[in-house]
C-alpha cells in the first residue's frame, strides 16, 4: 500500500458502531477533542472557556481528570502546530477533504496531534481515530481513508515532521501577515518559532525571589520574576501556596504596574483588575487598591486570589464607561481587554479564534476605555495603559492617536534604568513593548515571555 488514500475509497457503512465500541477506553476523550477542536475552529470559541471547570463544555466537564488533561494536551497541540499537522496529512492524500469535510478534518488532526508529538502509541491513535470515524454518520465512509493516512503519517513522520516544521510557519495567514508588517520578516519568525514552544510557568513573589528559587525551582528572571520551565506538582501542591507568598502571572504582565512607580499609601484603580495579580501587586507595594471590572463571576475569582494572598483592596463590579468613584484617585493602570495575541504561547486557540475585524473593534473599546481613566485620575496622577496584544492597532498606533486627540494628557516616558531589568523593552518613545521572541536565556524552554504593550501617561491640570 503506498500510504495514499482517496476520500471517496470507502462506500458507506452503518452508521452504528459496534456493540461496545463506544466503551472503548480513551474514545471518550478522542471525540470529546475533536468535538471541541470544531467549536474552537469552526465556531471561534475560546479553549479556556470550553475547558472550563465548571462552564466549560458538557461533553468535557463529563470526562474524567486523566481525561481532561488529554483532551487539554491534544487540543493545545492540534493548535500549536495546526499548520503543520495540516500539510502532513494533506501528502498523504491523492486529493485534498471535500471543503465541507470538517467532522473528517478534526478527526485527522486530533490522531495526527498524538501520533506526531505527544507520547501516545501510534497504533492506539489510529485504532481510536479509526473507531471514532465509523460511529459518526457523518465520517463513518471514511474509515478506511482514515486509517490509511494514519498509518501512513506515523510510519513516515521521523523524516517529514522535521522538514515541514523547518517549511511552515503555524500560524493562519492574517495572523502571520499582520506580524510581519509589525515586526519585519526576521522578528515576525521569532515569534512565531516562539509560539511552538509550550510557555514556561512564571511566579510572582512577594519578597525574596533567591529563596523560592531554591524551594520552587528554576530561576530568577532580572525583573525579579521566578521562572520554572515545568512544575514539579499541582500548583495547589506546590511550596508556598497555601501560605500565599506568590503567585502565577507571567513575567510580561509583572512589569506594567511597576511603571506606576512608588504608590505605598496611594489611592491607585486597578481596572478591568480580574483575575487580580496587578492588583496583587499594587496591594504588596502599599497602595490602597480599588479593583474594578464589569464580570462578578471573574471578580469572585480574584477575591478568592487575594484570600490566599492576605491581601485586601476594595472591590467594585461596574462597568468602566459607567463607574463613578467618590473622587478621582491618584494613579490608575488601565489592563485593557484585548485580541490577547502577545498570548499565543499559553493560549495557541487565539490566532484560530480571533480575526482582524475583533483587533480593529477591540481598539475601539480599548481607546474609549483609555479616555474614561484619563476621568477619573486627578490632575497631575499617573495612568498606565497596557495589554497583551502583539498588534500594533491595540498598543502604539492607539497611544498616538489618543495623544494626538486630546490635550489634557501627556505621555510620560519611561526610562530603562527604572525597574530593573526592563531596559531591553524600553522603545525610543518611552513605551514598554515585549514579544514572545524576547528574553533569550539560551535554551527555548526557558526563554520568552508574554507580547505586552504599556505606556504610561500623565493627566495635565
Amino acid at each position: 500500500m503506498s500510504g495514499k488514500s482517496h476520500p471517496r475509497s470507502r462506500k458507506p457503512r452503518s452508521a452504528h458502531p459496534a456493540e461496545g465500541e463506544a466503551e472503548r477506553p480513551g474514545l471518550a476523550a478522542r471525540k470529546t477533542a475533536a468535538r471541541l477542536l470544531s467549536a474552537i475552529v469552526d465556531a471561534h470559541t475560546s479553549l479556556d472557556g470550553l475547558t472550563d471547570a465548571e462552564g466549560g463544555h458538557p461533553q468535557y466537564r463529563g470526562l474524567d481528570a486523566r481525561d481532561r488533561a488529554l483532551v487539554r494536551a491534544i487540543l493545545t497541540t492540534a493548535l500549536r502546530f495546526r499548520v503543520t499537522i495540516g500539510k502532513l496529512i494533506e501528502r498523504e492524500l491523492d486529493r485534498p477533504l471535500p471543503a465541507n469535510a470538517h467532522a473528517l478534518s478534526h478527526i485527522l488532526h486530533v490522531a495526527a496531534a498524538q501520533i506526531l508529538f505527544l507520547d501516545i502509541p501510534d497504533s492506539a491513535a489510529v485504532d481510536l481515530a479509526v473507531s471514532h470515524a465509523k460511529g459518526d454518520p457523518r465520517t463513518v465512509r471514511f474509515g478506511g481513508l482514515v486509517n490509511g493516512v494514519l498509518r501512513a503519517l506515523a510510519r513516515a513522520k521521523d523524516k517529514a515532521l522535521p522538514e515541514t516544521l523547518a517549511s511552515t510557519e503555524d500560524a493562519p495567514d492574517w495572523f502571520r501577515e499582520r506580524l510581519v508588517t509589525a515586526y519585519g520578516n526576521e522578528e515576525a519568525a521569532a515569534i512565531l518559532a516562539a509560539h511552538r514552544v509550550e510557555a514556561p510557568t512564571d511566579f510572582t513573589v512577594k519578597a525574596d525571589p533567591e529563596k523560592w528559587v531554591s524551594r520552587l525551582g528554576g530561576i530568577v528572571l532580572p525583573t525579579g520574576t521566578v521562572r520554572v520551565e515545568r512544575l514539579p506538582a499541582p500548583v495547589p501542591e506546590l511550596p508556598g501556596y497555601g501560605e500565599g507568598v506568590w503567585w502565577i502571572q507571567d513575567a510580561a504582565a509583572a512589569l506594567p504596574a511597576r511603571l506606576l512607580g512608588d504608590v505605598a499609601g496611594m489611592r491607585v484603580a486597578d481596572l478591568c483588575a480580574a483575575p487580580g495579580g496587578k492588583t496583587a501587586q499594587l496591594a504588596v507595594a502599599g497602595a490602597s487598591v480599588t479593583a474594578v471590572d464589569i464580570s462578578a463571576s471573574r471578580l469572585k475569582r480574584l477575591a478568592a486570589n487575594l484570600a490566599r494572598l492576605g491581601l485586601e483592596a476594595e472591590i467594585v463590579t461596574a462597568d468602566l464607561m459607567k463607574y463613578e468613584p467618590a473622587r478621582p484617585f491618584d494613579a490608575i493602570l488601565l489592563d485593557a481587554p484585548c485580541s490577547s495575541t502577545g498570548t499565543v504561547r499559553r493560549h495557541p486557540d487565539v490566532p484560530w479564534t480571533k480575526t482582524q475585524a475583533d483587533i480593529e473593534k477591540l481598539a475601539e473599546v480599548q481607546f474609549r476605555l483609555l479616555g474614561r481613566a484619563v476621568e477619573l485620575v486627578r490632575p497631575g496622577g499617573r495612568i498606565v495603559f497596557s495589554n497583551c496584544s502583539l498588534d500594533p492597532s491595540e498598543g502604539e498606533a492607539l497611544l498616538e492617536r489618543f495623544l494626538a486627540e486630546r490635550t489634557d494628557i501627556r505621555l510620560d516616558p519611561v526610562l530603562p534604568g527604572e525597574v530593573a531589568g526592563i531596559g531591553p523593552f524600553v522603545t525610543e518613545r518611552g513605551t514598554l513593548r515585549t514579544t514572545p521572541a524576547d528574553l533569550d536565556l539560551g535554551t527555548p524552554a526557558l526563554s520568552g515571555m508574554d507580547g505586552f504593550f504599556a505606556a504610561r501617561l500623565v493627566r495635565l491640570a
